[in-house]
């Protein structure tokens, strides 16, 4: 299936069961609250899908069944998050096979790459697939920046085609169109950005807390692009406590504790990690529990 690289595009959470094995009809049912919501494609396997505590085989069973079930309804994109080379090319082909419609491509984990490695590896990768690949900058989180430079030597990989932004530098859109144009389609990967990343021409926006808002991350979206920004704003002050929650070393807890408040999940994660606990707990439970019972209602956002 044709990705477009814009729109809405969940990284899902991995829903598990108590004894901490996959739980694909819970995974199944926020799927289909997504794709009723409107979103433009699901993203697998991600840092918010706890991709670091799945093995390779659950990672394809997970895509398999979720290609199944989406039944081409929209695309999957599976995130590639390896140490090594080949083990990125093992990934990638590995998720060509499951049915990927694209893939979302990290930096090398662990390892600090200069520029030159990290070039070489995205390239030993694209040159690896025949899957479309959104490459995520996020140097916060993961140490590495891909500089306009790198992008510039990228380019020369025509199925390296868009961005996940999160360098947390919304002047970083500007930069990427001034130089490139259209070359690479810019995905938001900051939830607290997400405005003001659209408004300065990003493509679309790679959500977080959209595991447990849909709606209003899509109405968000949508109203934005129909040129209705005033109407946009007003859900997005609403949900920035929501959102900041996605900003946080405990981001998977958090949203995964949203999920189970609006019924669209568990907050069961696979150790090491562990539910909130204590004050911790409490206070995220007050933004989720506060922000639920001031839910906005929502214009028409479907039809635009």
């Amino acid at each position: 299936m044709k990705v477009l690289w814009k729109g809405i595009y969940p990284a899902l959470t991995t829903k598990f069961k108590k004894d901490f094995t996959i739980d694909y009809e819970a995974f199944m049912t926020n799927v289909d609250f997504q794709i009723k919501s409107g979103v433009d494609g699901i993203i697998l396997g991600g840092t918010l899908g706890e991709a670091s505590a799945l093995i390779d085989d659950e990672k394809s069973l997970l895509t398999r069944a979720t290609k199944e079930h989406v039944d081409g309804k929209l695309p999957v994109i599976v995130n590639i998050a390896e140490q090594t080379t080949m083990g990125a090319i093992a990934a990638a082909k590995s998720a060509e096979q499951d049915g990927a419609d694209g893939l979302m491509m990290l930096p090398p984990m662990r390892y600090k790459a200069t520029d030159d490695e990290t070039i070489a590896y995205f390239k030993a990768v694209a040159n690896s697939t025949q899957l479309e690949i959104m490459i995520y900058n996020n140097p916060i989180d993961y140490k590495i920046n891909v500089t306009l430079d790198m992008f510039d030597s990228l380019a020369a990989c025509q199925n390296i085609v868009a961005v996940k932004e999160s360098s947390r530098d919304i002047s970083n859109i500007t930069r990427m169109i001034t130089r490139f144009g259209d070359r690479f389609q810019l995905m938001c990967g900051v939830d607290t950005l997400a405005v003001e990343s659209l408004l300065m021409g990003a493509d679309g926006w790679v959500a977080g807390l959209v595991c447990a808002f849909p709606r209003e991350t899509v109405a968000i979206y949508r109203l934005i692009k129909a040129g209705r920004v005033t109407e946009a704003i007003a859900i997005y002050r609403w949900f920035l406590p929501l959102l900041e929650l996605d900003i946080n070393p405990q981001l998977v807890q958090n949203i995964k504790l949203a999920e189970e408040k609006v019924n669209l999940g568990s907050e069961i994660v696979r150790p090491p990690r562990l539910p909130l606990s204590g004050d911790l707990r409490l206070k995220v439970l007050h933004v989720i529990e506060s922000s639920i019972a001031s839910r906005p209602t929502l214009p028409d956002y479907l039809s635009l």
